[in-house]
């Protein structure tokens, strides 16, 4: 009989230890990755997506589980290669308004790699922009927008993306997308500016 797996919920992460050891690009990369598989990968699997070898990322792979990022799961089978997992589809990350100052460099330092991944992404996508099929070409935005709140406003504008956002963030997990479907990156960033 086999045990069902508890729901997954978003993790926050407010340790600097655990932010510093996801502040690599391959380690986001892998962390993405399982965040959108329900029955996890290999390391060969997610080699691949982190453009390193499978013993490099296996090294990755045990320091995400060290710091309780992902686990082991269920073998599929073959016990020669281990499949990971992660606990959440997404996490926040949260030092706290009165973090020392290692924990505000740790969660700087998180943030900056994922600023450089999301500005690689944007960047690729420019690039390779015009061979795209028009339908794409057309669908994609890239925007920045000023706008003028309160606190409270805010906190319902990015309750409203999230809930915008989820249905589609589920569909990630689905064995069988619709047709046509491709994996899109969207960055929401909403914070007030002097």
């Amino acid at each position: 009989m086999t045990q069902a797996r508890p729901e997954r919920h978003r993790v926050t992460i407010s340790d600097p230890q655990v932010m510093r050891a996801l502040a690599h690009p391959a380690r986001l990369a892998i962390m993405e990755h399982l965040s959108s598989l329900e029955g996890g990968a290999t390391a060969t699997e997610c080699a691949r997506i982190a453009g390193l070898s499978p013993s490099a990322t296996s090294y990755h792979l045990r320091a995400l589980a060290k710091f309780g990022l992902i686990e082991e799961a269920p073998s599929r089978g073959d016990a020669r290669e281990r499949v990971w997992r992660s606990f959440s589809p997404s996490y926040y990350v949260e030092s706290g308004q009165d973090a020392d100052s290692d924990a505000r460099a740790a969660e700087l330092a998180l943030v900056d790699a994922h600023l450089t991944r999301d500005g690689q992404r944007t960047r690729d996508w420019i690039r390779r922009a015009p061979e795209e099929p028009v339908e794409w070409y057309r669908a994609a935005w890239f925007s920045d927008s000023l706008l003028l709140l309160t606190a409270e406003e805010l906190a319902g504008l990015n309750e409203a993306v999230q809930e915008l956002l989820e249905p589609y963030r589920r569909r990630l997990r689905v064995a069988d997308p619709p047709e046509g479907a491709r994996t899109v990156a969207v960055q929401y960033r909403a914070v007030p500016i002097d």
